[in-house]
């Protein structure tokens, strides 16, 4: 199979290219225009790339003209606190792109020049706080904010509370319109925390197993946190990965599908984890700096349709992926 990776120097990126050639599909990376050069992004060498502007409609052209049988769309504003700084951008790339991604693809099959997949990788963060209420809790020592009800499922309610998570919903919601209109092959993939060898320090884990290792190094007491309260669920992005490349083959058209562990832990005890692996314990200090405006106490997903589909399922332990992320930053 021919696949088109959208974003392909990006976290994920980086580990997607590498399982979609080992399964033996031809791959063309489409990059931003300042990178797209061979060697661009730390990918493979021999991977061709070719440069997308998904505000130009003449790149997003060519790019689909280079006739994939799938396309994977990985590129986009990723991080919430980019999002937050600039929303426009961030509704630019992320809503408008994908949609103008979407009518391209889409105009191909109308003119019969073919039909490919297209996997839109999008976030858990679209399902917002939820209604669920917390569970009764005989631990006195858990904050009510690390229960709920249950994990989120691809029929809940979406209610996102960021620029970030509002622009994410709209592009699945674009994409999906493309499909029922052009009949293009459209699969959404609501992706919940993942992390790994590689991830910015925007993000929650390299950023306190980084402002750990600093610690260890400097004998520092304390590091600054965000709020510890919310509860999340973390996978490898290997995981991850493998849940893309089964859902090429195995995934329905016009359905949604979360990719999640169903595990979660509440910030507190994974920062306590970390302490562990580390061999450093400090004392969190709340930087205002780090709290979300608005945040989601409790998010964790249930994959079970994806694991009914394609037999997936996270094969990566929560401590190998602190570990690895920790040996990362330290370095």
């Amino acid at each position: 199979m021919k696949v088109l990776v959208t974003g392909a120097d990006g976290f994920v990126g980086s580990w997607l290219v590498p399982r979609l050639r080992q399964e033996g599909h031809a791959v063309v990376a489409a990059l931003r225009p300042t990178t797209a050069t061979p060697g661009a992004g730390g990918l493979e060498p021999g991977v061709p790339t070719l440069p997308l502007e998904l505000g130009d409609p003449d790149s997003i052209r060519a790019a689909v003209a280079t006739a994939p049988d799938a396309v994977i769309h990985l590129a986009a504003v990723a991080s919430g606190t980019d999002a937050r700084r600039d929303p426009a951008s961030a509704w630019q790339v992320n809503a408008v792109g994908t949609a103008a991604l979407a009518e391209e693809l889409g105009r191909g099959v109308s003119e019969r020049r073919g039909n490919p997949l297209l996997l839109v990788a999008s976030t858990a963060e679209v399902y917002g706080p939820g209604t669920n209420t917390p569970r009764v809790e005989t631990d006195p020592t858990r904050p009510v904010s690390a229960y709920a009800a249950s994990p989120r499922v691809e029929t809940d309610p979406t209610r996102p509370v960021s620029a970030y998570a509002a622009s994410k919903l709209a592009a699945e919601i674009a994409a999906l319109e493309v499909h029922r209109r052009t009949g293009l092959r459209v699969i959404v993939a609501r992706a919940f925390a993942h992390t790994g060898r590689g991830q910015n320090q925007r993000f929650v884990i390299p950023a306190l197993a980084r402002r750990l290792a600093l610690a260890k190094r400097a004998r520092a007491p304390a590091i600054k946190v965000g709020n510890l309260d919310p509860v999340r669920e973390f996978m490898h992005v290997s995981d991850v990965v493998d849940a893309y490349c089964r859902l090429l083959s195995g995934g329905r058209p016009g359905e949604i599908y979360n990719v999640a562990g169903g595990g979660g832990i509440a910030l507190s005890d994974l920062l306590d984890r970390l302490m562990e692996i580390v061999g450093h314990r400090v004392i969190p200090e709340a930087d205002p700096e780090l709290v979300r405006p608005a945040d989601i106490p409790y998010l964790v997903g249930d994959a079970a349709k994806l694991r009914a589909a394609t037999g997936w399922s996270p094969r990566v332990p929560l401590e190998d992926v602190l570990a690895e992320v920790v040996d990362a930053q330290a370095n």
